[in-house]
């Protein structure tokens, strides 16, 4: 489709995010992404699926190009608010200081862009502190702190850190 993330690993190339995740977690042992209990290795995958396949996809660049400059804020605003009224249901009986309890996962990993994406938007989070309190959790972490999308080489300047 032409889009990103893709990887190149292995001999192989891999596109869409939890593919490349998994596929990560699956061959590099540390840090795991996936817990080893079943539970909660699905709330794991229920989270990232609610974020990567139910908000992010309907308040992309490809959909918004779609309509017309006056209305895209509106549906970004939107999506990403009817998404995150579920997704802050849900954190309210699965997280700790992280997604799901204690540990760092790979719904963790889909939550960080997602409120980038929030703020960009001019998202009120108000509504959703439980959201809000893990991002931040997540954001005193080094390796979130550093791939943070506002810190990438190709981050446009108007959305630089």
């Amino acid at each position: 489709m032409q889009q990103v993330p893709s990887l190149q690993i292995d001999g192989i190339s891999l596109s869409q995010s939890l593919a490349i995740i998994q596929y990560l977690d699956e061959t590099r042992p540390k840090p795991k992404l996936l817990p080893e209990d079943a539970k909660k290795r699905a709330y794991v995958r229920m989270i990232s699926d609610l974020i990567a396949s139910g908000i992010q996809p309907l308040q992309n660049l490809m959909v918004l190009q779609k309509l017309g400059e006056g209305e895209r804020l509106g549906w970004a605003q939107s999506c990403i608010t009817k998404g995150f009224h579920a997704l802050e249901k849900i954190l309210q009986r699965t997280s700790g200081l992280y997604c799901v309890e204690d540990e760092v996962s790979m719904a963790d990993l889909c939550l960080v862009p997602q409120v980038y994406n929030a703020v960009r938007f001019k998202v009120d989070l108000t509504p959703f502190p439980t959201i809000a309190r893990i991002n931040q959790a997540l954001m005193e972490l080094e390796a979130f702190n550093v791939s943070h999308p506002s810190r990438q080489p190709d981050t446009p300047p108007d959305l630089r850190a």
